[in-house]
């Protein structure tokens, strides 16, 4: 099966394409860039760029796999909306995962691992991990107040992962292969339902609708 995964929760857009097997998941074309204000813009050329690299077409897709993030609402909400649509137009499903989920399936650790990306306001997302599993999180938290637990090592955003003394594991970002580690049922294939594709936003946007004016009064002037 080929299956599409996509991910906008970090400053990185990201979409791969993923041959899944009896051998297992493997990477058969990937395009990351990050620029936290062009998801809209370069994800679905991203999507057609790797298509066109392995020999593809949108025809050809299985499944889908997004990450819901946590992440900031634009970004987000760009990959989930473009996963959403390739998968109704395709009539195909499309699996949601914990985009910190698939960045910690990337990193090999005997150690509890900490991972974290930018969730601007100075403030970073967060969850735990042992052996693979998240044991706490996902949560939002300036990096001053968050609990590590026991944790020794850590993951995730370059510019931030410095604010914590612990050692450094080489992923920055979700990848295609990671996001589909996510979604398989033990068994090693993709589940059979999917779920609702529920945002992880964690927070309020920060933008918000202008207040209503006033209704004016409806009675008639004195006379």
């Amino acid at each position: 099966m080929l299956v599409l995964a996509v991910d906008t929760a970090t400053p990185a857009v990201t979409a791969g394409l993923i041959e899944l097997d009896e051998a297992g998941p493997r990477t058969v074309a990937s395009r990351v860039t990050v620029d936290p204000r062009a998801h809209a813009e370069l994800l679905t050329p991203h999507i057609l760029e790797c298509l066109a690299e392995a020999g593809h077409t949108p025809t050809d897709l299985g499944a889908i796999v997004v990450g819901l993030g946590p992440g900031p609402f634009t970004g987000l909400r760009a990959g989930i909306a473009t996963a959403a649509a390739f998968g109704d137009a395709l009539a195909i499903p499309v699996h949601g995962v914990c985009s910190l989920d698939a960045l910690a399936a990337d990193v090999q650790t005997s150690r509890e691992l900490l991972v974290v990306t930018d969730a601007r306001r100075r403030e970073v997302y967060w969850a735990r991990y042992q052996h693979g599993i998240r044991v706490a999180g996902p949560g939002v938290s300036k990096p001053a107040a968050l609990d590590v637990g026991t944790a020794g090592a850590i993951a995730g955003s370059a510019s931030h992962v410095d604010y914590f003394d612990l050692r450094v594991e080489p992923a920055e970002t979700p990848s295609p292969l990671g996001l589909v580690r996510c979604a398989l049922a033990p068994a090693g294939t993709l589940p059979s339902t999917t779920g609702a594709l529920t945002p992880l936003y964690l927070r309020r946007p920060d933008a918000v609708p202008a207040a209503r004016p006033a209704l004016l009064a409806q009675t008639a002037p004195a006379r």
